[in-house]
């Protein structure tokens, strides 16, 4: 029980459970140690079943029923089919105790429990505690600085916060490519004019930011390479190589169209397309457009600036002098040109309207004819077609006889041609059809074959792809491992604890062969006490037969034979007895066996505890009563 109760012990450290270096067994467990244990691992168990539980016991009696019930009820839910109350808690049983404890360090998480076995470096410990810290730092609500009082100091920073500002970062790791990293210009900009990653940044306070953001570009970009190549590059059948450069051809290509299809649509409506292409850009660059962009338009736009930027120029023309000018004049020349304004921006939006309505009108007309003169094409090569039939027959008739003897002399000698070449075709139709079908076959077991081969290499890359994560974990369980392993004394040797698991392993494999040996021993014992059995009801058997036949004829064979039964039914007596005596040995040795397990479950200590506990209660009740009445 010692080793089991050093487990227990380091379980219970794990989730936080201050054990003292002394304690070294369950039997020197306190009832306030039980009680902070328990609730410890129903709380790593589930959350919310243990966060309304203490960790400690309260001093008044009544509440540490409370306490108790709840334990048990807790331990109940989470599945302990043990019996438990409130007495486990109060009045330890060790048995009781060690087994609860086994069944919560059972019940830990999965991760919980790997660490568990895992020893605790330095930076394993600085780690959990920075993560501690930052949890409890994230179920704080934030509060403005003007709002913070001196008790958030704490908690909170005072310092002034940054707004997320991100700048691009040219990170070596990041330029990929073949025969990027072969050449000589890039390695020694990276190595003497590239600064480091924090003097790239115009702000030292977007450093942070800034990395943050290039290390999720970068993750999202894996991450979605990844999802394309496992739902369609695998099936493409290509190497990543061709992959990536059949992509690029395809978007190249679509740039390509998308081109030739703006310079068609350029091509059929130039002017307007021109001009709107420079209002776009306009409105880009935030300004209106200029006199030599309008310049380059229609005869549209040279007739609205001719029209318009007279009546500017008039309205602008009469300059009055500014100590002349009284404010009511300046806003009453300002309305004039507004509502001027307004009129001519009304009367060239109606233009416009009018203009796209034109616009609209004369593209559908336009489709119009084009379809009806390709109609009109087509019904032009067919009475071509029909003229050039009819002028042929024409052409034939003033010989007709001879020209119908050499017509049905052609369709006869057609006729022999197309059974000729039936009956050859007939003859390689055969075995093109064979050869089809084989063909047919080869590919779909090809395709059979190339799709389990997909499927296996899906397998892999999940097996891979597990096997590496599975890698990582034990590169850094083997860190940990190679930190204790350092910061252990080297006075311990290994050759002592190899020779004590050898040694228990012998005593456990001594203790088999005996059990092994007793068993057999008594199974061979039990069949000569049942063949000896058998033998004796046979042997009884025959001499009561042969004395009784005599014992009708002889008085002293009469006597004989109540002898013999009477030395059967004795031994029959005796032989129980044995038995008998047997079997109250065996309820003794149990009987001596719980009378030690109630030793050591300390009963008459619990029941001095208890018979405390009755009358602390019973002074608490007077006390309530006293108050009652006094109220």
């Amino acid at each position: 029980m010692e080793e089991v109760d050093k487990i227990l012990i380091h379980a219970l450290k794990q989730v936080g459970t201050e054990v003292s270096e002394d304690t070294s067994s369950v039997k020197q467990f306190t009832c306030e140690l039980i009680v902070e244990a328990v609730v410890r691992c129903i709380r790593v168990i589930d959350a919310g079943l243990g966060s309304p539980l203490p960790t400690s016991l309260p001093p008044g009696m009544s509440a540490r029923f409370r306490v108790g019930m709840s334990l048990a009820q807790a331990c109940q839910d989470i599945g302990y089919k043990g019996e438990i109350g409130y007495q486990t808690f109060l009045y330890s049983n060790e048995p009781e105790i060690r087994s609860l404890l086994m069944f919560l360090v059972e019940k830990l998480p999965r991760e919980r429990a790997e660490t568990s076995d895992q020893p605790t470096g330095k930076s394993v410990v600085l780690q959990r505690a920075i993560a501690a810290a930052i949890k409890a730092q994230l179920a704080v609500p934030w509060l403005p600085p003007n709002c913070r009082l001196p008790v958030h100091s704490e908690t909170q920073s005072p310092g002034a916060s940054h707004s997320f500002h991100v700048q691009r970062l040219s990170l070596p790791h990041c330029i990929k490519g073949p025969g990027k990293n072969q050449l000589k210009e890039v390695q020694d900009y990276r190595r003497e004019i590239l600064p480091p990653v924090t003097a790239q940044p115009s702000h030292h306070a977007s450093v942070v930011a800034s990395i943050l953001e290039q290390h999720t570009a970068e993750l999202s970009a894996a991450q979605e390479w990844d999802n394309e190549w496992n739902s369609q590059g695998l099936l493409s059948r290509l190497t990543p190589q061709e992959y990536r450069s059949r992509k690029l051809c395809r978007l190249r290509k679509r740039i390509e169209e998308q081109l030739h299809s703006a310079v068609s649509a350029e091509r059929d409506f130039g002017p307007r397309s021109t001009s709107d292409l420079s209002d776009l850009l306009q409105a880009f660059r935030g300004s209106t457009p200029s006199d030599h962009i309008l310049a380059k338009g229609s005869n549209f736009t040279h007739t609205q600036k001719f029209t318009f930027t007279q009546p500017a120029a008039a309205v602008t023309s009469p300059s009055i002098p500014a100590g002349h000018q009284s404010e009511s004049d300046i806003q009453l020349r300002q309305q004039g040109e507004q509502l001027s304004l307004q009129q001519q921006f009304q009367q060239l939006c109606s233009e416009f309207e009018d203009l796209a309505v034109d616009l609209k009108h004369m593209g559908v007309t336009n489709a119009q004819v084009l379809d009806e003169l390709k109609q009109r094409e087509l019904s032009n090569s067919k009475n071509q077609e029909k003229m050039q039939v009819k002028k042929k027959t024409i052409d034939l008739l003033p010989d007709a006889d001879n020209n119908l003897l050499k017509l049905q002399a052609l369709v006869e000698a057609s006729a022999h041609r197309v059974v000729n070449l039936a009956s050859q075709w007939e003859k390689r139709r055969a075995p093109l059809i064979d050869e089809h079908r084989r063909l047919k076959e080869i590919c779909s077991n090809q395709d059979l074959e190339s799709s389990r081969k997909l499927s296996e290499i899906k397998s892999l890359h999940d097996k891979i792809r597990v096997s590496t994560e599975e890698a990582k974990r034990k590169e850094e369980i083997y860190k940990q491992l190679v930190t204790e392993l350092e910061n252990l004394p080297q006075d311990v040797s290994r050759s002592a604890y190899t020779q004590r698991i050898l040694e228990i392993v012998n005593n456990i494999q001594k203790q088999k062969e005996e059990i092994t040996k007793i068993l057999s021993d008594t199974k061979e014992l039990q069949k000569e006490i049942n063949s000896l059995t058998g033998k004796l009801d046979r042997t009884f058997a025959v001499t009561d037969e042969l004395v009784f036949k005599d014992a009708k004829k002889d008085e002293s064979v009469r006597k004989s034979y109540k002898y013999l039964a009477a030395l059967h039914e004795n031994c029959n007596q005796l032989i129980q007895t044995i038995e008998d005596t047997g079997t109250i040995l065996r309820e003794i040795r149990d009987l001596e066996e719980q009378i030690e397990t109630e030793n050591g479950s300390k009963t008459v200590a619990n029941l001095e505890r208890i018979l405390d506990d009755y009358k602390a209660i019973r002074q608490e009740n007077s006390a309530l009563a006293a108050k009652v009445r006094e109220g």
